[in-house]
């Protein structure tokens, strides 16, 4: 990434190129490693009840560190060394995880759950820091195109690493020796971290700017919600969340059990989804900047809705990899915004602890869906007698994926028309962005972005050399 494009002080450049290393590095971890651990669990053996377990218990424990380190950056006033701590936490927990089945195969599910809860713990104790010290860093009017295209590497080096990983754990499956497999994937998700570690110690930190001595509860944004932005996009994110999760965790236990797919075909259908993040984000990142954060939640907050219920139509794998496109652009879009938007509603002085709230928000969210839809899961029959007529599905889990879908519509009708956008943005109807989204070309775009600065080069120089030559004159 041409960093220097985002910032002109050549010390934060080179921060903000370490910071794109660091996500390059935590992509390849995210995509030769977590993606995977539900994958995992089903190998160890878990049950669906144990699955809604690993994707509910983890995030919600893990989050509390997000208020312990909001309070811990306030009193040591350093931001750098709480990542730190955060992510070689990270680091350590692979280990453990690599030697389950080998050292403790009857317990195996429930000290995966308790390592995850440690993975997610680490993670969000370096979350809150990170969002704060970013946002020193990245001028705010550039915040979409380099976080956009931050996140396009990311999902780049995730598709890569996914699909690498998937091809191991194919080529073990086949000898079965699966197990073998994940020894492999989840050590090089280790060594990407330990990189990703390295890179951050490199970044500079901002001076702290200190927030005021009253704490972020004491402004009473809790008490007000219906005229609290804040507080608003925390109830959406977090509803959301709840909503998406509903069937979440279940996607890979119905495509791996239920739908018989190899792993090769399972690292497929994921990867789609991952591809077309990237060949979508950059144009995200855009109109982000242009039309603002709230336009993109509107087109994106209509679509995730209709996802689930979309996999009730069939079960041919070339159908679920459509899907996946669709997701892939969907979640692009609405992961950005949401990110963007708690930069607009958080005061550079309080963005940490405000960043805490919105983080135990939304994890307190995919706390009560995954349980919700294990609930589900674990009561709802495959067939159905209704009005007359039998209801029948592949698997009792489509009955979740419809829940799923019904709750995400709910939330975006209660939410998106609410949310205010907190900056001055060029006027677009929501209408005219979709039309930008669906008449957009996604490798025209790549080739854009890959040939822009080339382009920009060509044109500064003939600048100068005209203006060199009319001194001359």
């Amino acid at each position: 990434m041409k960093s220097r494009a985002y910032s002109n002080d050549p010390t934060v450049a080179r921060t903000l190129r370490y910071a794109v290393r660091d996500g390059v590095a935590y992509s390849i971890m995210n995509g030769a490693g977590e993606i995977y651990f539900s994958a995992y669990a089903l190998l160890l053996k878990a049950t669906t009840t144990q699955i809604a377990f690993l994707a509910a218990f983890p995030p919600l424990l893990g989050s509390f560190a997000q208020l312990f380190a909001a309070w811990l950056e306030r009193r040591l006033g350093r931001r750098k060394a709480i990542i730190v701590a955060g992510v070689f936490g990270q680091v350590l927990v692979w280990l453990p995880m690599i030697w389950l089945p080998y050292v403790f195969p009857e317990h195996a599910v429930v000290i995966l759950i308790l390592c995850v809860v440690w993975y997610y713990a680490s993670g969000n104790l370096a979350s809150p820091a990170w969002t704060s010290l970013m946002g020193d860093l990245v001028p705010e009017r550039k915040r979409g195109r380099y976080f956009g295209q931050r996140t396009r590497y990311m999902s780049l080096t995730a598709f890569i690493a996914l699909v690498a990983a998937g091809g191991v754990l194919h080529f073990w499956e086949l000898r079965d020796e699966t197990r073998v497999g994940f020894l492999i994937v989840f050590s090089v998700a280790a060594l990407a971290r330990a990189y990703s570690l390295a890179q951050i110690t490199r970044m500079i930190e901002p001076p702290y700017r200190s927030p005021p001595a009253a704490r972020l509860f004491a402004s009473g944004w809790w008490r007000r919600p219906p005229s609290s932005d804040f507080a608003r996009f925390v109830w959406f994110f977090g509803l959301m969340n709840f909503a998406a999760v509903i069937a979440a965790p279940f996607f890979t236990v119905y495509m791996l059990r239920d739908l018989q797919f190899s792993y090769l075909e399972f690292t497929a259908a994921i990867a789609t989804s991952v591809l077309a993040q990237f060949l979508t984000l950059a144009l995200w990142g855009r109109l982000c900047d242009v039309f603002g954060n709230r336009r993109v939640l509107a087109v994106t907050g209509a679509l995730i809705p209709v996802l689930p219920a979309l996999w009730l139509v069939s079960t041919e794998f070339w159908y679920i990899v459509a899907i996946q496109v669709i997701a892939g652009v969907s979640w692009a879009g609405f992961s950005l915004g949401t990110s963007n938007f708690i930069y607009d509603l958080a005061p550079a002085e309080r963005r940490a602890q405000y960043m805490a709230v919105h983080g135990v928000g939304a994890n307190l969210g995919i706390f009560a869906g995954a349980l919700l839809g294990g609930y589900l899961s674990a009561v709802l029959p495959d067939t159905l007698a209704l009005a007359g007529a039998t209801i029948e599905w592949p698997s009792n889990l489509c009955w979740v994926f419809l829940v799923s879908s019904l709750v995400r519509a709910a939330v975006a009708l209660a939410f998106i028309p609410r949310l205010r956008e907190l900056r001055a943005v060029r006027p677009i109807s929501v209408g005219q962005l979709v039309f930008r989204v669906s008449g957009f070309h996604a490798l025209a775009g790549l080739l854009f972005d890959l040939t822009g600065p080339r382009r920009r080069a060509r044109r500064a120089k003939r600048a100068v050399a005209e203006q060199s030559a009319r001194a001359g004159g």
